[in-house]
């Protein structure tokens, strides 16, 4: 196969380029949840496993994007108990990659994300609840890395951690950009000895690149402007969509 040589379907760009905005949106904290549509979606037209890889540049861009935009506004302290645990979730998926198929693992991901936010809304949050323990911490930090590794799939589960402690919605974004900066950039080696990272991948990577600071630019500036209560019902709605595609998905 020649050094250059993408994908040419026109089906398969059309689910991707919006896939990629989608994923920009939720990399800049604005529509958080909505990315991990993207694997989903842009299964339409290739496996899961290669549309993992094809993401991988495009993430690596959108990370780096969305640190530089926030690199103010960021919680140390938590992002020093939930990396180790993250970089452990990413561990575990990369020695069960070719164990398990990536759709029920979505669709575990789905049901986890549907069961929390039904939660939410039978049993609001009062304002003198304390924070989540930090075994829960431990363990959706975990199953993000882990989700994460399978099929782009972490923000759920880590936000259904990060939600309840009630951060600023830059302070929110930040921490996950700078979270899912470490996870996605501790793939490229396992993904490179699984073999997912050949020519026709990374062309075609090359050809979306364009489009990932298009989607961060959108959502940072929405998210430097809207309401926090407002912010949040987003994020929720994000969450909803995906875990219904993908427990869709799984069944499917």
């Amino acid at each position: 196969m020649p050094p250059f040589a993408p994908i040419t379907d026109p089906w398969f760009y059309a689910v991707s380029i919006p896939a990629v905005l989608l994923l920009g949106l939720s990399k800049s904290g604005f529509g958080a949840g909505f990315g991990s549509l993207a694997v989903p979606m842009m299964a339409l037209a290739v496996s899961v496993p290669q549309a993992a890889a094809i993401l991988m540049p495009v993430l690596l861009l959108m990370d780096l994007l969305g640190m530089a935009a926030f690199r103010k506004d960021f919680d140390a302290r938590l992002l020093r108990f939930l990396l180790p645990w993250g970089l452990a979730g990413i561990g575990v998926g990369a020695l069960s990659f070719k164990l398990l198929e990536p759709r029920w693992v979505a669709g575990i991901v789905g049901v986890a994300t549907l069961v929390f936010l039904a939660q939410r809304l039978a049993f609001p949050p009062r304002p003198d609840q304390p924070p989540p323990p930090r075994w829960a911490g431990a363990l959706l930090a975990a199953t993000s890395g882990f989700t994460s590794f399978i099929a782009h799939a972490g923000g759920p589960p880590i936000n259904a951690y990060v939600i309840p402690l009630k951060l600023s919605p830059l302070r929110f974004t930040g921490t996950m950009a700078f979270f899912f900066f470490a996870i996605n950039l501790s793939k490229w080696v396992p993904y490179a000895a699984l073999g997912l990272f050949d020519a026709r991948n990374l062309s075609t990577a090359l050809l979306l690149l364009p489009f990932a600071p298009l989607g961060v630019w959108a959502g940072v500036r929405i998210a430097r402007r809207i309401d926090a209560v407002l912010f949040y019902r987003f994020v929720f709605a994000g969450m909803a969509l995906t875990g219904v595609k993908l427990v869709w998905d799984a069944l499917g």
